[in-house]
């Protein structure tokens, strides 16, 4: 008893010490890299279920390395998701069964924490199958995601779970600088995208008294107005309410000088963190960010500094 009172005095203490650090944004557009403003964008804490981009990520990206058709390859519910606590909607149990796709929806839109969980047991499992090893598929999944971020220069980030909640064996942070690069990354993706930009989708759980059928809700409540492609959100007590957003304008056009035309995309990643009124925000950091960047474009575009004037995404996969 008294030492389940000290975590929990230690976790509270924690949470109220990231709390107190306020709140921390960046805003960058994701083709040219140029950072448009920040505040404690490379301070270390939880993200929440900003954590799940990740888990998304690593499962397109082995989608996509194998051939596999998300809809068509099931997975089962482990056993270590009990008692991790979190969103669970469609009550999950181990034993039920899954298709890899609805799964992700369920994590991605839903922010379900067996879902994650139930996705990355599956993809870690079959890793490991494939470099002729076994044992712990979601600790594998979770070596795979600090891999990536390793790959994408995530300096500041330290992955602990697919879900990223707060437990005591977690200890995962980021930062809005670091989540911003991962957001670049995961909505460089069609098959990710095409997940974060939908406002709900229908998902069928197999259990053993037969299919059961959901309408899994984005949790984002930016998804639908003009632009919006995603991509997560997340809260935790540690956290607070976080979300990431993208948002695309029609590419800017102009004429070359030999007669043919440039085209120019144009997408800002907007990473809100520790914010009561994370949407709103994220609203007035996008009406901001493209006045900002627009004025930027209208100058030439000058760089002075690339070291901090740049986000620079690398893409090794």
């Amino acid at each position: 008893m008294k030492r389940a009172l000290l975590v929990l005095v230690a976790t509270l203490s924690a949470a109220v010490s990231y709390a107190q650090q306020g709140e921390a944004f960046m805003v960058v557009e994701a083709h040219s890299g140029k950072v448009i403003s920040a505040a404690n964008s490379v301070v270390k804490r939880p993200v929440a279920s900003l954590n799940k981009i990740a888990t998304g990520v690593i499962v397109v990206d082995w989608a996509d390395a194998t051939g596999t058709d998300l809809s068509k390859v099931e997975a089962t519910v482990p056993a270590s998701v009990q008692g991790i606590g979190g969103p669970n909607q469609m009550a999950l149990q181990p034993g039920d069964r899954i298709t890899l796709r609805d799964a992700l929806y369920a994590a991605l839109l839903g922010s379900d924490n067996y879902a994650a969980m139930t996705v990355a047991d599956h993809v870690g499992r079959q890793m490991l199958r494939a470099r002729g090893r076994s044992g712990d598929g979601i600790g594998a999944f979770v070596t795979e995601m600090n891999e990536l971020g390793k790959a994408i220069h995530l300096t500041k980030t330290r992955f602990a779970s697919p879900h990223g909640l707060d437990t005591q064996k977690n200890g995962g942070f980021s930062t809005a600088a670091d989540v911003a690069k991962l957001s670049i990354y995961a909505m460089r993706k069609p098959g990710f995208t095409f997940i974060t930009r939908q406002k709900d989708r229908q998902v069928t759980v197999h259990g053993p008294s037969g299919p059961r059928t959901f309408n899994v809700k984005n949790t984002n409540e930016l998804i639908g107005e003009p632009g919006i492609l995603g991509v997560k959100t997340g809260t935790t007590n540690a956290a607070g309410p976080c979300v990431s957003v993208a948002s695309d304008r029609d590419p800017l056009v102009r004429q070359k000088p030999d007669g043919e035309k440039a085209v120019t995309p144009r997408r800002l990643i907007v990473v809100v963190l520790n914010n009561p009124d994370r949407f709103n925000r994220a609203r007035g950091l996008l009406r901001q960010g493209w006045s900002s960047y627009d004025r930027w474009v209208a100058a030439g575009a000058p760089v002075q500094d690339r070291e901090k004037e740049i986000l620079h995404v690398p893409n090794p996969r």
